[in-house]
């Protein structure tokens, strides 16, 4: 909007504070207070937005999710992320089946768990078959096993046998296929062209702003490389890119690593791009040796990993470059904290904003050491789906209190909250905050701790500025004090008063970003 705009008509939570109205002005917040005060401070023939009784935040940022990654194939999936019975997915495989040229695959790509069912299961290879015509069909659980239909089963063992695929007492495979096959199973998925994948960002995109989330830190991720950015710049140099993303760059092949840092470093600098589009730092990933996946099954750093991963640190800080690691054990985070204090001592790492992502299991020790480093913790909902396996692996005692969200916030960490989404969780951030309020999960496990259960100020304070401290930007973003970018969501229903049950069923009726709507519901249709 060209336009001042004054914002007013219902509760304002500014991040600090509950105002009555906030002005806006070339992009950024003016003022914030009362109505008369903040009507003054705008030019004459300012436009105004009423809420109509409705509460407005700041536009949520997500710590930690793969826009870039997921948005290249998002029209092409079967999504199952709000789905709460088995037949309603069903019936989506099907529905996709009827719309979708025969022979193409359908594909469910994680973001779901069977105990949201009100079955309690997952799907038969024999309903696969049946919902899903002459396509073949895959399912994956998250990052631990996939099914597939009898077309797909025949696809993939088109050319011999594939490790990984479970065969039954007979020898006969089942349909079920585990990690060592997901490479082969992708594979055959039908690659979207460019035109194709920045249409389906623009789809993933939309849709994180008609929840209210209008930022979102990309970690990148397994089987990025270079080339997967290649839909986003092209939206964002063409001014089709509606949320602010910020990214870390991964290296894009284990036994590569440093060479791969060393490549990054020399094209790219941190901090490069605009208000939309920039690069902040390496990671999750640095090193694939201290990479701990899901945090489910026994792993140690060898030694060789821990001193390549300080080299590539090392290079990393003396570049100036953020830096930002995936580490769920406490005994991996041991490792990476290592790492840290050795890059710390002979560059100061106090300030560069270095984090560590996930990190439910972590330590009341490793606690002590990251708040001494400046350390932040993005930490996401991972445990709705993992909570019951993640405690037969750290104890019960550490799964009760993980993540240990009021330790983290007593001993004043950085923390930012988000999702990790699209595989491990859906990507909707009032399930994410109905998690972080509740300590709730969706596989039988018992809830967190009391202590380590957020208010919902402190949840929505962690999905905003909290988040934009890892971009070094929450003096200007997470918050509508003035001077901070005007990116504003107007809710359906009001955190602050529902019960915490109907949180999930939240959504932005109006989104902002730089003042400007990108989103607009039916209340907001003709603006």
């Amino acid at each position: 909007m060209s336009r001042d705009v004054l914002v007013a008509g219902g509760p304002i939570w500014t991040g600090h504070r509950t105002v009555e109205a906030i002005g806006i002005s070339a992009g950024r917040v003016v003022a914030a207070g009362s109505r008369a005060e903040v009507a003054s401070a705008l030019r004459r023939g300012h436009h105004e937005i009423d809420l109509e009784g409705r509460r407005a935040i700041p536009g949520l940022i997500d710590s930690h999710v793969h826009v870039m990654r997921a948005g290249l194939t998002w029209n092409d999936v079967v999504r199952w992320d709000d789905v709460t019975s088995l037949e309603a997915g069903l019936e989506r495989i099907r529905e996709a089946a009827s719309a979708r040229p025969g022979g193409s695959w359908l594909r469910v790509l994680g973001g779901w768990h069977p105990g949201r069912f009100r079955e309690k299961r997952g799907p038969t290879r024999d309903e696969l078959d049946s919902v899903g015509g002459d396509h073949p069909v895959y399912v994956q659980l998250l990052y631990e096993e996939g099914l597939l239909n009898s077309k797909g089963l025949e696809l993939v063992l088109a050319d011999g046998d594939v490790p990984g695929v479970e065969r039954d007492a007979d020898g006969r495979p089942t349909g079920k296929v585990g990690p060592p096959a997901f490479g082969r199973v992708l594979s055959l998925f039908e690659r979207p062209t460019l035109s194709e994948q920045k249409a389906s960002t623009r789809a993933l995109v939309a849709d994180f702003l008609s929840r209210g989330v209008t930022g979102a830190i990309d970690p990148g991720g397994i089987g990025v490389t270079p080339e997967s950015y290649e839909a986003m710049f092209d939206l964002w140099r063409s001014r089709q890119l509606d949320m602010r993303i910020r990214l870390y760059l991964v290296p894009g092949s284990r036994g590569n690593e440093l060479e791969d840092v060393r490549n990054w470093i020399r094209y790219v600098q941190p901090g490069f791009g605009d208000e939309l589009l920039r690069y902040v730092g390496m990671g999750e990933i640095v090193h694939f040796g201290c990479h701990d996946m899901e945090g489910v099954r026994p792993f140690e750093v060898t030694e060789e990993a821990k001193r390549e991963l300080a080299e590539a640190v090392d290079l990393l800080a003396a570049n100036g470059w953020p830096v930002h690691i995936h580490a769920i054990l406490d005994s991996t985070i041991s490792a990476v904290l290592d790492v840290f204090e050795e890059v710390d001592r002979k560059h100061g790492i106090a300030g560069r904003r270095f984090s560590l992502a996930h990190a439910e299991a972590i330590g009341r020790q490793n606690l002590e050491r990251v708040r001494r480093l400046g350390v932040g913790l993005a930490i996401q909902n991972r445990l709705i789906y993992r909570s019951a396996d993640s405690a037969a692996v750290w104890g019960e005692e550490v799964a009760h209190n993980a993540p240990p969200l009021g330790d983290i916030l007593a001993m004043g960490i950085p923390l930012g909250a988000g999702t990790d989404a699209t595989v491990v969780t859906p990507h909707d951030p009032w399930l994410a905050i109905w998690w972080l309020v509740t300590g709730e999960s969706f596989d039988g496990a018992p809830p967190r701790a009391p202590r380590h259960r957020l208010t919902i100020e402190q949840a929505l304070v962690a999905y905003t500025r909290g988040s934009a401290w890892f971009s070094f930007e929450e003096e200007e973003r997470g918050h509508l004090e003035p001077g901070a970018m005007a990116d504003v969501a107007v809710l359906t229903a009001d955190p602050f008063e529902v019960d915490p049950a109907e949180l999930p069923s939240i959504r932005s009726e109006l989104t902002l970003v730089g003042g400007r709507p990108v989103h607009a519901g039916p209340a907001y249709a003709g603006l």
